[in-house]
């Protein structure tokens, strides 16, 4: 699956000395890409690796999710961002494994794909605490079938709830359970609500929408613990003012088709959808190394794996110290510095040689929208809630997008949603079940 005439060593081989150096990269993430973007003057092949042909932009995909937006809004091929890099070529596979002794890459095809340099960019899946059980009927936000999984589940509520004539179950189907109080959490919430409130509103004759129940469970006493309390305190009410009941110190017991098990009792709902946690993906066993409690490989400030000469880490998949000497946040910037700095290095270090500089993350602000006109954000020393963090986290996240087309598109889609307060991706495709729909929701 390589480019048509490149000139690359064999797939099937290790790198050899008197070839250019080969820097293989798995994963096209936030950071993947960009180590593979900074890598494009230097002296050597660079090939990505990566399950899916595209990047996707996670943070928008809960939009996805909420019929805001559409997977092709929030999706660009990783082809298409490199093929004007000469020196980078890309591989959909699936990585099964790494042979460190012969430096090669294996894929699930029983490709082995040589390095020189190998950059491991994996990424996290959602953390189920030991209940993976739960992931069939609570799914995370990680990947456009999750998304569109739970875009259908939440407007087939809607449409079994019109023909529904028990009052209780009309109820369940109306009832969105989201758990884990983290900026998913809260962004997820606070758009199902402003679907039903608004969106919806006025497409049924039997139910009222705006009566659906939003309901965010978090275990810890408050949501967006990462935040200064202020914002946290802040995010609460503007989502109270949305109709999300927002219940804190409260531990998921379990997670079935009909519902979630809360202290309290059982509360039935028809769309559930996990945000409490992540783990690394597993690429600390390819490596055979132990990682830390969260899954993560263990890493140098130069990103180097301890032990692997010429294996390097980055993103959600390792603990990267801090300049607290904490493991730094899994947040996309993070993984995009990291991969921005580590090909600037690798490059350099090609050219002329010596050790790689450590790498330093900037912070540049957390936030998250919680709906209309209120978002939250925490430089550190500054903070802003309301209308202008809401006005900043759009123009963020419009600039983030890596097509300049996307970013025309979704800033024209997101006008006149905010004038109309229609959403239109409101297609249900498939059920859960893997059934058709008996009706479509244009």
């Amino acid at each position: 699956m390589t480019d048509a005439g490149a000139d690359r060593v064999p797939l099937d081989q290790a790198a050899t000395p008197d070839a250019r150096p080969r820097i293989v990269i798995i994963g096209g993430g936030f950071g993947g890409i960009a180590c593979a973007k900074a890598l494009r003057s230097a002296p050597a092949d660079v090939t990505l690796i990566d399950r899916n042909n595209y990047h996707l932009f996670q943070p928008l995909l809960y939009q996805v999710a909420t019929a805001a937006l559409s997977p092709a809004d929030i999706a660009e091929p990783i082809r298409k961002m490199l093929r004007r890099q000469r020196n980078a070529e890309v591989l959909m596979a699936e990585v099964t494994g790494i042979d460190t002794a012969a430096r090669a890459v294996l894929t699930g095809d029983g490709a082995r794909i040589g390095y020189d340099m190998l950059v491991i960019a994996t990424g996290s899946v959602y953390n189920y605490f030991g209940h993976e059980e739960w992931a069939a009927h609570a799914p995370g936000l990680k990947t456009i079938d999750n998304a569109r999984a739970i875009r259908t589940r939440v407007l087939m509520g809607f449409e079994c709830a019109e023909r529904e004539t028990d009052p209780a179950r009309r109820e369940a189907l109306m009832t969105s359970v989201i758990v884990g109080g983290g900026p998913t959490g809260v962004e997820m919430a606070g758009a199902i609500a402003e679907l039903a409130r608004h969106a919806l509103a006025r497409d049924f004759r039997h139910i009222d929408p705006r009566e659906a129940r939003v309901v965010l469970v978090e275990a810890g006493p408050r949501i967006l613990a990462a935040f200064p309390e202020t914002l946290s305190a802040y995010a609460l009410q503007r989502l109270g003012t949305l109709g999300v009941e927002v219940r804190t110190g409260e531990a998921v017991a379990d997670v079935t088709a009909e519902g979630v098990q809360l202290p309290g009792g059982f509360l039935a709902a028809n769309a559930m959808v996990w945000g409490a946690g992540i783990r690394a993906s597993p690429a600390a066993t390819w490596l055979g190394i132990a990682p830390d409690r969260a899954g993560r490989i263990p890493v140098n400030a130069r990103l180097e794996v301890a032990g692997f000469p010429g294996i390097y880490a980055l993103g959600d998949t390792v603990a990267a110290p801090g300049a607290s000497g904490a493991p730094l946040p899994g947040l996309a910037q993070v993984a995009k510095q990291q991969g921005e700095h580590l090909g600037r290095e690798l490059a350099r270090q090609l050219r002329q040689g010596g050790a790689l500089a450590p790498f330093v993350f900037r912070d540049r602000g957390n936030t998250a929208i919680i709906g209309r006109h209120a978002a939250v954000f925490d430089f550190g020393r500054r903070r802003l809630r309301g209308y202008l963090a809401w006005l900043l986290w759009a123009v963020v996240h419009v600039y983030l997008l890596v097509a300049f087309e996307q970013r025309v598109m979704v800033s024209i889609q997101w006008l006149w949603r905010y004038i109309t307060y229609q959403r239109g991706a409101r297609l249900i495709t498939a059920v859960p079940d893997g059934s058709q729909p008996r009706d479509q929701v244009a």
